[in-house]
């Protein structure tokens, strides 16, 4: 999964973040988990985890002693996007065939 278009217009760091999020929206992951998938540094991640907190983007919740942070509902989109169709797909579209 990939978050929505809307939410791409973002930070590069936010983005990665969200991504990492959509792929394991209804598990959650810990801070450690979304740098093993992010290849930004802690401080990014921590600086991006911030902004979307504040927009609304994700939720923290604290599970035994562990704290999960989830993507917003709103926040997980389709597998692709219109925008990411390969170049074969566009052409298949344009031809009929």
């Amino acid at each position: 999964m990939r978050a929505k278009p809307e939410y791409r217009n973002r930070d590069e760091t936010e983005v990665v973040v969200l991504d990492a999020l959509a792929d394991r929206h209804q598990e959650g992951m810990t801070v450690f988990e979304i740098r093993s998938r992010a290849d930004v540094t802690i401080d990014q991640i921590e600086d991006a985890l911030a902004a979307l907190k504040a927009d609304g983007l994700i939720v923290v919740e604290k599970e035994d002693e562990r704290t999960l942070i989830l993507p917003d509902e709103d926040v997980v989109g389709p597998e692709t996007s219109e925008d990411e169709a390969s170049l074969l797909q566009k052409v298949r579209r344009l031809l009929p065939l």
